[in-house]
């Protein structure tokens, strides 16, 4: 079973029924003690870093996150998910985050007639193999949605990167039991669902 972090503010149900469509069951929780009890971790991503964050704290969440991670349980985030594993955002003024990869988190330069945010189908160039990305073709199309993105301080955590607006950021990260995307597999159709697949095996 796979238990995903409800922080009052992810997009719960796409992530549930993708999981649903793979034939695995999830568990949806913003009880500490549940997550502590997981034996494989989803941070959806829809939302704000302070409100994330913020809420992450008051629910005792960010404790039980970096917990389970430490433990060696596998864990994905998506979207915000990804973000919020850095050690700093620049939205909403600047917010502390979650501090598990070294890196930070900065906003697209908006750039000629590119808009923000970054909102569609957009390649990801793979940099490395990773168990998640096993039978997914390099530079297969994922679904994007963000004004932010990351910037990680160690090349050797990058996965995947991806152009946009003149820019190439990361688009998935990994390190060990952690690895996390900015594109949302749970709105990537079929490449999305192996993604998904491939993490209920890894």
């Amino acid at each position: 079973m796979t238990t995903v972090i409800d922080y009052k503010a992810g997009n719960l149900t796409s992530v549930r029924l993708a999981f649903a469509a793979i034939g695995e069951e999830v568990r949806i929780t913003s009880d500490p003690d549940e997550v502590r009890r997981a034996s494989r971790l989803v941070f959806p991503g829809v939302g704000a870093a302070g409100a994330a964050m913020a809420n992450l704290r008051a629910y005792g969440l960010d404790a039980a996150i970096r917990s389970r991670i430490s433990d060696g349980v596998p864990f994905l985030g998506i979207c915000l998910g990804t973000q919020i594993l850095f050690e700093h955002s620049e939205e909403d003024g600047g917010v502390e985050t979650l501090g598990i990869l070294p890196g930070k988190v900065v906003k697209f330069v908006k750039r000629d007639t590119f808009k923000i945010p970054h909102m569609g189908w957009n390649e990801a160039h793979q940099t490395r193999p990773h168990p998640l990305l096993a039978d997914i073709p390099d530079k297969s199309f994922f679904y994007f949605v963000h004004s932010y993105h990351p910037a990680p301080a160690d090349e050797s955590h990058v996965v995947c990167r991806t152009t946009y607006n003149n820019i190439t950021f990361a688009s998935m990260v990994a390190r060990d039991n952690v690895t996390a995307t900015q594109f949302h597999p749970e709105k990537s159709g079929e490449t999305g669902l192996r993604l998904l697949r491939n993490f209920t095996g890894w």
